[in-house]
């Protein structure tokens, strides 16, 4: 059993001490490590929105395909709602096949049903009737209340690593998100959802761009190489066809961390949301006291 009281606490010092946002992951069933426990991320973020005040949460990323559009956009708009227009919805078509399977959503169509989703989502939350007639959807003068706190909605970043996702990131979303990208790679990758804002007549200066990195804070580069690259072989996984590896870990000594995570803030990302080492309280620390003032 995870640990919720645990979560609390972690949330609460992650707000006292200053950081931006706090991010849940989303998996209905994993297959990394059957051990580990992932919460239902809406249900998470809403019992933490009662716990905090200023934070803001952050879906990194929930699995749309895998989701009733209608009855996820009540879900996240309650939870703007209830947590004072704090959400931050990350999202993402999937790449799990068994877990579609599961749930009974064909793995091939993710990509056209992601587009689907988002698009009812997003129609339930700016439109004041939504009448719409998609596959099995038949919304007919669909009226959802209460509206968002967020206005016109609450921003939403798309996730993902291939060609495709970026164009949607750079023409349909608020942004990209993604993780394990090296400054390198990332820098590659963000170009190209600028260039498809710039095609579809956007302006790509209106996008954010957010990358997640493991952080690990020890004593040097050695001491710590082992222990990272474990963590991230049984917790993590990285797509072989992507730019994402477990080379963009951040770790060894303060300076150490300072200088690799300096090399990411060059690239123009805007939000870098740091995954500490196994979850420890002592790394929140340690991040926020010993790393981030001296960036």
């Amino acid at each position: 059993m995870p640990d919720i009281q645990g979560v609390y606490t972690y949330a609460e010092r992650a707000e006292a001490l200053g950081f931006e946002s706090l991010w849940a992951w989303d998996h209905v069933l994993l297959g990394v490590e059957p051990s580990f426990p992932i919460v239902d991320a809406i249900t998470m973020l809403g019992a933490v929105a009662a716990r905090t005040r200023k934070i803001k949460l952050g879906t990194g990323v929930l699995v749309l395909p895998l989701r009733n559009p209608v009855v996820a956009a009540k879900a996240l708009g309650s939870l703007d709602v209830i947590s004072g227009g704090r959400l931050i919805l990350g999202v993402a078509a999937g790449w799990y096949a068994r877990e579609f399977d599961a749930v009974g959503v064909p793995f091939k169509q993710r990509g056209r049903q992601f587009e689907r989703n988002l698009d009812i989502l997003m129609r339930l939350w700016t439109q004041d009737r939504v009448t719409l007639k998609v596959d099995e959807f038949n919304l007919r003068e669909a009226v959802m209340v209460p509206r968002t706190a967020q206005r016109p909605r609450p921003p939403v970043l798309i996730g993902g690593y291939v060609d495709a996702v970026l164009r949607r990131a750079g023409t349909v979303g608020d942004g990209w998100l993604t993780y394990f990208y090296t400054p390198e790679s990332f820098t590659k990758s963000w170009e190209k959802v600028k260039a498809f804002a710039r095609e579809a007549g956007r302006d790509p200066a209106r996008l954010t761009a957010t990358n997640q990195l493991a952080v690990y804070v020890g004593s040097s580069r050695e001491e710590t190489t082992a222990d990272m690259r474990q963590w991230l072989a049984t917790e993590w996984d990285t797509a072989a066809w992507s730019e994402s590896t477990i080379d963009h870990a951040v770790h060894g000594s303060v300076s150490d961390c300072i200088e690799q995570l300096r090399a990411h803030v060059r690239t123009g990302v805007h939000r870098i949301i740091l995954i500490p080492y196994r979850y420890q309280a002592e790394q929140v620390e340690r991040i926020a006291k010993e790393v981030l003032p001296k960036l």
